[in-house]
């Protein structure tokens, strides 16, 4: 069962991505990925935002263990922020979020991409709502 997202959810996503239009508008358009998680690593830092980098999350398939993923930031528990430099954001980056969604059974994620001109182009919440199974 999911829930949608909480008012302490939201407003973490909200500092997020002030923080996200901090980089880019120091930074701009045209960095690796990397270059992006470390400058936002050191503004989350700044501006006291607890988190996590690079978060494994397991896999599970019927209740065996398959693999493992890696989310690019888990902001205090409960919001999962993910990180692009491409030209376009395509339906795989959102089953991407999804699926660390799911996994986690938290509500709500950020896609960030920051190879855009304006960053809010840039920026798509995921939430996980609850799905209704269709046969």
């Amino acid at each position: 069962m999911y829930k949608e997202p909480d008012k302490k959810t939201d407003e973490l996503a909200h500092a997020v991505i002030g923080a996200a239009i901090e980089v880019h508008r120091v930074l701009g358009p045209g960095y690796l990925e990397s270059v992006y998680e470390e400058a936002l690593v050191v503004e989350l830092t700044l501006r006291g935002i607890p988190f996590e980098r690079q978060k494994s999350v397991g896999v599970d398939y019927k209740g065996h263990a398959v693999g493992e993923g890696r989310m690019d930031m888990v902001v205090d528990g409960c919001l999962i922020v993910e990180l692009k430099a491409i030209a376009a954001m395509a339906p795989v980056h959102t089953a991407q979020v999804l699926s660390y969604l799911k996994a986690m059974c938290l509500p709500l994620g950020l896609l960030i991409n920051f190879n855009v001109p304006v960053l809010k182009d840039g920026v798509k919440r995921v939430v996980l709502t609850n799905q209704i199974n269709r046969p």
